[in-house]
């Protein structure tokens, strides 16, 4: 008898709230491993561990340099791990979206040839942080919404873990 796996890998993810987190999970876990694909990632070669020194470039566009890739993929680790509840999805995309929006701020006033830009950030990435802090918020708040609702006038808790 066939499986049906047409889900792939979210088919453990079971509200859209939770697939929505392990989607974006997955997307910073393939980034993460994109940053260190030379080609992909442009200047491969002057890429250092944290600085504003490091010139490589992902996708020619986005600043990154090791810790960066390596920030990244433990985001993204956290996504698939937090996604399997209700509420580390609602976490996990509502704080993420949190500490985007601080790294925005921080790439606004730290100045992108200063030691204090450590990430290392260009233009691109500022305006990608503030997209995504938009983004995993807004996720987070309209996706749990609903279910918090439904949930609510059923007469269940709606603290679904």
């Amino acid at each position: 008898m066939a499986t049906n796996r047409s889900a792939g890998s979210l088919r453990g993810y079971t509200t859209p709230l939770q697939k929505a987190a392990a989607a974006v999970g997955a997307v910073f876990l393939l980034v993460g491993i994109l940053g260190f694909i030379p080609g992909i990632t442009t200047n491969y070669d002057t890429m250092t561990f944290a600085s504003h020194h490091s010139n490589a470039l992902l996708l020619g566009i986005f600043a990154v340099s090791i810790l960066h890739n390596l920030v990244h993929l433990a985001f993204g680790v956290a996504g698939l791990l937090m996604a399997r509840t209700f509420g580390g999805a609602r976490a996990y995309l509502i704080g993420g979206g949190v500490i985007y929006l601080v790294l925005w701020l921080y790439g606004l006033l730290v100045d992108r040839h200063s030691p204090a830009n450590f990430v290392p950030v260009n233009m691109a990435d500022n305006w990608l942080h503030l997209a995504l802090a938009v983004g995993m918020i807004g996720l987070g708040v309209l996706l749990s919404r609903n279910v918090t609702a439904h949930r609510t006038a059923r007469g269940t808790p709606p603290n679904v873990t």
